[in-house]
């Protein structure tokens, strides 16, 4: 079993495209890890319904899916016969949360966002690239974190030059 399919922190982020407000969907796994991310203009059920059917099709369903109280979380699982699947708690998001601060930090280096479209590339991008290099530091001695991060760092410049 893949380690994408046992927790699921699902959350949305407001982000202003030429002076209207667009919502970035994410899907992040319990490892910290961005699964999914996705660009809309409404954040109402058919949003969240569209942004779901699409990271389950990519990465198949989860054991758990932990939101916060936003009502179309609710009424698109109930839609897709998970509602049973949904946890939702005071502090229980926080990983999501903290996952937004660094695509936050490259927003504002920007100076914003002029498209939607190229939002969802740089989202998609970011996610790759925090992907491949986040290691769980605490969980490895310095020797191998070391080793892992040359190794990313290696078969990083390889991609760049294909």
């Amino acid at each position: 079993m893949r380690s994408s399919r046992w927790r699921w922190h699902l959350d949305e982020m407001f982000v202003k495209i030429n002076g209207e407000m667009h919502y970035l969907w994410r899907a992040v796994d319990q490892e910290g890890e961005v699964l999914e991310s996705f660009v809309t203009r409404s954040r109402d059920r058919k949003a969240a319904l569209k942004f779901l059917r699409k990271a389950m099709r990519k990465h198949g369903p989860p054991e758990v899916i932990v939101t916060d109280r936003l009502r179309s979380y609710g009424a698109a699982l109930k839609k897709l016969g998970a509602e049973a699947l949904q946890e939702t708690g005071r502090w229980a998001n926080t990983r999501v949360e903290n996952s937004h601060q660094p695509l936050r930090r490259r927003e504002r280096a920007m100076l914003r966002f002029r498209r939607m479209r190229s939002l969802q590339k740089f989202a998609a991008v970011h996610a790759s690239v925090s992907n491949h290099f986040n290691q769980e530091r605490s969980l490895s001695s310095r020797h191998i974190f070391k080793v892992n991060r040359t190794a990313a760092l290696e078969e990083w410049r390889q991609l760049g030059a294909a």
